[in-house]
């Protein structure tokens, strides 16, 4: 991972974890509110889910006929978060690492992503050859790492410019 992708990833610095949780269940709130007035104007039907995991604001957007909001390979849902990161920032004063899902497509491709990780390993382990998975997203490629990071006599790194940008499994 390069320095700026760790740096996107470390947690937002707030006081004690109960100023963090409150920061974050009001980054949660105010995209919410966002994604409700984008949802009319669109006038599509969702329910908005709220929680917070891993220091982190975690909003869903869950209901049928949503597709047209995750995009060709999750671009439009990619889109959508940072638009939603954007209105937070304005609204808090601060710049909000909140992750947003549609229709549970992110909790699928991260599923499918850590299986492809798990078994790129193993092809790496066995061949003792590296392996470089297609070009990925930010998100995408943070799962592989950490998939990556798990499993022992492998380790990964990203090489590329973005959009390009992907990862490289290599022997330990």
């Amino acid at each position: 991972m390069t320095d700026a992708e760790i740096a996107a990833d470390a947690p937002a610095e707030a006081g004690a974890g109960d100023d963090l949780n409150a920061q974050l269940v009001q980054e949660g709130d105010v995209a919410a509110d966002y994604l409700e007035r984008l949802l009319d104007i669109l006038d599509y039907d969702g329910d908005i889910d709220l929680d917070v995991e891993n220091d982190r604001a975690v909003v869903a957007i869950v209901g049928t006929g949503l597709s047209a909001l995750i995009g060709p390979r999750g671009e439009t849902l990619d889109a959508l978060q940072e638009l939603t990161r954007l209105a937070v920032q304005q609204k808090t004063g601060n710049r909000s690492r909140l992750m947003l899902d549609v229709s549970g497509h992110r909790a699928a491709r991260r599923s499918e992503l850590a299986a492809l990780a798990k078994d790129t390993a193993e092809q790496v382990k066995a061949s003792g050859n590296s392996a470089r998975l297609t070009p990925m997203n930010p998100f995408e490629r943070k799962v592989v790492h950490d998939t990556i990071a798990t499993i022992e006599g492998v380790q990964s790194e990203s090489e590329g410019e973005e959009p390009n940008r992907r990862v490289v499994v290599l022997p330990a």
